[in-house]
Formats: structure tokens, sequence, C-alpha cells
């Protein structure tokens, strides 16, 4: 019998309206927007289903981003589903953490605002993004590491798809280098800082205060860290790994790696989009793969995971 896991992502995938018809719909998945406009002193709600600019800004993308992974996350434990594993990308953990037990909704929320806020304010002027497209992830580790000025790696998403981060001309001179190595494309995000990156670390020591003062409880169900792309069995390692994750590169294709290799043959994403179901088919094919955005899509799980 394989197992199952459930996944969540992170920043890109938002859109207004995401979560509206769990809202309406479910009880549970509408007491959890609630809760997040508690514990963040937002109206989550209307960040996420009124026409605004503030949704695709970080410190309130990340609150509206776990408010509606949540909600849907509780409207399918709700079905009687639970999964084997958790894991999620950058943001996208925090869903895992509260799938997994080992954090309440209400904290993730609280910290998770707090995260945005941190690392909204730490993007210093000068950084950027580049997506590497069809180039091994050691060739790009090298030329980063060969490269003048702070320049890394993000996200490894899948095969041939790394996202690079650092000083926005450092980042500019090693996408030229991976070009001229072979690299199909290297195209610049459109994002407002270099996430991932250790010019966020100051982010991460803040973020560290807060997770302080948070309960970490007994993990019922094990998650992967990104910062590891391993379990988390021992509560105690959460926070330092969470605190690490602002700074990090994201071990994405070796965490979904490590899970298929470990017995893990169907995949639920648990959010807006199909960015994490895509990455999937990139990575092993031979895997199930269902998405839960929309109330109809919770029909799936009965079909698909018995």
């Amino acid at each position: 019998m394989g197992k199952t896991a459930f996944i969540f992502p992170g920043q890109g995938a938002q859109y207004i309206g995401m979560g509206k018809d769990f809202y309406e719909q479910i009880p549970v998945s509408r007491k959890m927007f609630d809760l997040a406009s508690k514990a963040s002193d937002l109206d989550v709600a209307e960040l996420c289903f009124e026409e605004n600019t503030k949704i695709d800004i970080t410190e309130y993308t990340q609150i509206a981003m776990l408010a509606m992974e949540v909600a849907v996350l509780k409207a399918v434990e709700e079905k009687g589903y639970t999964p084997d594993v958790a894991a999620g990308l950058s943001l996208g953990e925090y869903g895992a953490l509260v799938a997994s037990g080992a954090m309440s909704g209400e904290d993730a929320f609280r910290v998770v605002r707090k995260r945005g806020i941190y690392m909204q304010e730490a993007v210093p002027h000068g950084g950027g993004m580049a997506a590497v497209l069809g180039l091994d992830a050691d060739i790009i580790e090298k030329i980063c590491e060969e490269t003048d000025g702070i320049v890394g790696i993000a996200n490894y998403n899948c095969p041939g798809q790394i996202v690079i981060t650092g000083q926005a001309e450092a980042v500019d001179r090693a996408s030229q280098t991976l070009a001229e190595a072979g690299a199909r494309r290297c195209i610049p995000l459109n994002v407002s800082g270099p996430f991932h990156s250790i010019m966020l670390k100051e982010a991460g020591e803040k973020l560290g205060a807060v997770l302080e003062e948070t309960e970490i409880h007994d993990i019922r169900i094990p998650y992967l860290a990104n910062v590891t792309a391993d379990y988390v069995t021992d509560k105690n390692q959460v926070k330092q790994l969470l605190m690490q994750q602002v700074a990090s590169s994201v071990r994405w294709q070796q965490s979904v790696e490590r899970m298929i290799a470990d017995g893990v043959d169907s995949f639920v994403e648990i959010g807006p989009g199909k960015t994490l179901s895509g990455f999937m088919r990139k990575i092993n094919r031979n895997v199930k793969v269902i998405n839960i955005e929309k109330v109809e899509d919770l029909e799936k799980l009965c079909g698909n995971l018995g």
C-alpha cells in the first residue's frame, strides 16, 4: 500500500478569489479565514476575495496564501483524509506544519504575518532573482560560487528549473555566464526582493524571536524541512529550521525525491494553482498528483485516495 503526502505551494500561486467557495460553503474553512484575520489584525477574507493590489505584496501575500491553504486543509481533514507525510515550498512549509500537528493554525497565522512583514522590511535595494532553465544544478552551483557578489540558489524546483537569488548585478552576471554554459533560458523574476538569499538573514533572526514565543507541539505526522530535505520528527528542531529557511535554499526537488524513495506514490497539492503539480510531472511522472483548490475538487479525494 502506497503512502500519501499533502504538499503546500508558496508565494506566486496567489490570485484574487482563492478560497472563496470554501469560505462560503464550508464552516470549518470559514472559521480558518476568520482565525487568520484575528491573528493578523487584517481582514483576510477581503484580502483574498476583493480586487486589490496588496495580495501580491509579500507582507500580505503570505498570510493570504496560508489562510487559504489551512482553510482547504481543514475541509480535507473533515472529510476524514490525513497524510502519511507533509511538505511545503517556502511559505507552504507552514501549511505542512499545521498538517503535521506541530503548530496550531492560529500560531501559524501569527508567525507568518510577522514573517511577511520582516521579509518585506529586510528587502535590500538592488536584490533580484532569476529562473534558470535547462541546466544541471551542479553547474549552476559552481557558476554562482565563482561569480563576484552575492548570488546563490533560492529554489531547487525540479529538473531543469532552478531559481537563483542575490544582488541584482551578481544575478545578472551569473545569468550571462549560465547562458554561455548552456542554459536554455535565464528569466529575471518580477519579485520584490532576493528571497532565500543570505541578504535576508536579518529577517530570519527577527522571525526567530517570534518563534521563541510560539508553542511547538509533538509532531503527529512527519514533515520535510526545506533547509534539509529531510524529515522533522523532533519538535525541538522546528524553530531553528524555520529561522534558517528564510535565508537558505529551498530543496523542493530533493524533498519530493526523498518522499518517493520512502514509498509515497500519491501527492495532494493543497492550495491555489497547480505549481507543485507541474514540478511533480518533471520530477517523477509515475506518481499520482491531484490538486485541491475548489470545493468540487474534494470529490477527487474519494476517487483517488479511497
